[in-house]
């Protein structure tokens, strides 16, 4: 009888025992999760939205949605074609297809995103980057001067008014508004080597 009672309290023991480590561990399991949630949270801080500011990433999205013409959330060739189109330019299938390849996937609005970062880090040519937007306006070696006014003033760091009268004062625009493509290239692309070759001598 006495062998029963200690077995019984010894069982009854061992239950009290796993039933408090039990309820440690679930005590202990919110504070194992919020310990993966702020490290979660410390990961995301080094993802792509992070390179740009509110401002900036509300811009892009704008874009986005203005080229996404299909709303599917991804810019694929017709989407392009079609913002090409409202700028009034004709592009072809080649050109479409290089500026799609830039992607490493589908160009959603993430990858839209990571292409702008890696142009921004300097992984691609700056002087080449300067001739290819430029001459996204190009029309048989002229650029349309209020074309160009209204993509300044409308996309990216958007220029004032004041700005681009600035900058139109350091070019040569003939009495038709057009702007020769070839020399403000040249005289965009020789400003920046000279501005390299300075701080090269400094």
């Amino acid at each position: 009888m006495a062998d029963d009672k200690k077995v019984k309290k010894t069982k009854k023991k061992k239950e009290d025992e796993a039933a408090a480590r039990c309820r440690g561990r679930t005590a202990e399991e919110p504070k194992r999760a919020s310990t993966r949630e702020s490290k979660k949270a410390k990961r995301t801080g080094s993802n792509i939205f992070s390179m740009f500011s509110q401002r900036q990433v509300a811009e892009f999205k704008e874009a986005f949605q203005m080229m996404d013409a299909d709303k599917d959330g991804v810019i694929g060739k017709n989407d392009l074609r079609a913002t090409f189109d409202a700028l009034g330019r004709m592009v072809s299938d080649k050109e479409l297809d290089e500026l799609l390849g830039e992607a490493t996937g589908p160009l959603n609005f993430t990858m839209l995103l990571t292409l702008f970062a890696n142009r921004m880090s300097g992984s691609a040519d700056d002087d080449e980057v300067i001739i290819n937007a430029f001459k996204s306006f190009d029309e048989g070696g002229k650029i349309d001067s209020e074309k160009l006014r209204h993509a300044l003033m409308t996309w990216g760091d958007k220029f004032s008014a004041e700005e681009v009268d600035e900058a139109y004062e350091q070019m040569t625009i003939d009495g038709n508004g057009k702007i020769d493509t070839g020399k403000l290239i040249q005289m965009l692309t020789a400003s920046a080597e000279e501005e390299g070759g300075e701080e090269a001598a400094a």
